[in-house]
């Protein structure tokens, strides 16, 4: 009889899986002590209970890995920057050699990934001062590597130009603490805990990324878009810096079902309020950031449920 019964629930388990239609899906973040990762989870927590979809929420090397991921069909999800996914699609920079990946589609934008350009040295007023500098780009080949030279190239510098330094974020703080490099590229949510840190400190302050340089940046690259950091989002930062953003964005196998993924987007842009009270990043969730500046095809599960929002995406 218990063996009877065992197989019932096991049975009823298979239907109650294959009802909700994905039934599991595997998302790919970021590294353990990131955003991504954390956010994944508060996301995966929120479909599953919502739609009753099973997220298994995986550390992964960040979007690259989870774009590729998403193609060799080991994630069905994943967390990307947004252009990321743009250099995917067309097959260029960190995905020229490999050709353009394009077996994935945007479900929405989740929250800013600020370019945030940072400096121990007073004289160092704009982006067009950094000639001659030394300034740490991220490493060869990484998004913060990309966003630099982009920054650079619209102020009317290259690589050339300055005394690159290959460095992580945390590399860098230490370093402008030390004044061993003059500024630093840092892309990430603000307020940023090496930044903060260099506030506190008193040994750094942000520049701003504006004017004529971010209308040349924006018209060469739709991938970006305006960004405010308030005063105040760092201790001892007075004023607003305005600089620019790429996007942190949820993107979903194209073979993704219609059902699946219109049910996944309702469950995350109808519940941003017990979102937000879970991740702080959660309050920069709205249907306007969730559509804007997006380059790459929506799913069509999500265009449906952003057409019932009257808001009209590109969708494959």
């Amino acid at each position: 009889m218990k063996k009877i019964i065992a197989l019932l629930l096991a049975v009823a388990v298979i239907f109650s899986l294959a009802s909700c239609g994905g039934s599991m899906m595997t998302m790919g973040t970021g590294g353990t002590a990131g955003t991504y990762y954390g956010y994944g989870g508060i996301l995966g927590n929120q479909i599953k209970q919502t739609t009753g979809i099973n997220i298994n929420v995986v550390s992964t090397d960040g979007s690259k890995a989870n774009i590729i991921g998403i193609d060799s069909d080991n994630y069905q999800l994943g967390t990307v920057q947004s252009d990321v996914m743009s250099y995917a699609w067309a097959g260029t920079r960190s995905f020229e050699a490999d050709g353009a990946v394009k077996s994935f589609r945007v479900i929405g934008g989740l929250y800013a990934e600020a370019v945030q350009l940072v400096t121990s040295d007073p004289n160092i007023k704009s982006v067009a001062d950094l000639k001659g500098k030394k300034v740490s780009i991220g490493a060869p080949g990484s998004g913060v590597y990309f966003n630099a030279i982009d920054i650079l190239n619209a102020a009317g510098l290259t690589e050339n130009d300055i005394i690159p330094q290959y460095q992580s974020f945390a590399d860098s703080a230490d370093n402008l603490t030390n004044r061993k490099i003059d500024a630093a590229f840092v892309v990430a949510g603000a307020p940023t805990p090496a930044i903060q840190e260099l506030y506190t400190n008193g040994k750094a302050h942000l520049i701003d990324i504006s004017g004529e340089v971010a209308s040349t940046l924006l018209q060469a690259s739709p991938f970006y878009s305006v960004y405010k950091i308030p005063a105040g989002t760092y201790s001892g930062q007075t004023e607003e810096i305005t600089t620019v953003t790429v996007k942190a964005t949820l993107i979903v196998s194209a073979n993704a079902s219609e059902e699946d993924v219109y049910n996944i987007t309702k469950a995350i842009f109808d519940n941003i309020d017990s979102i937000t009270a879970a991740h702080a990043k959660g309050a920069e969730l709205s249907l306007e950031n969730a559509t804007e500046g997006i380059t790459v095809p929506f799913h069509k599960g999500a265009a449906k449920y952003f057409a019932e929002k009257n808001i009209t995406v590109v969708s494959e």
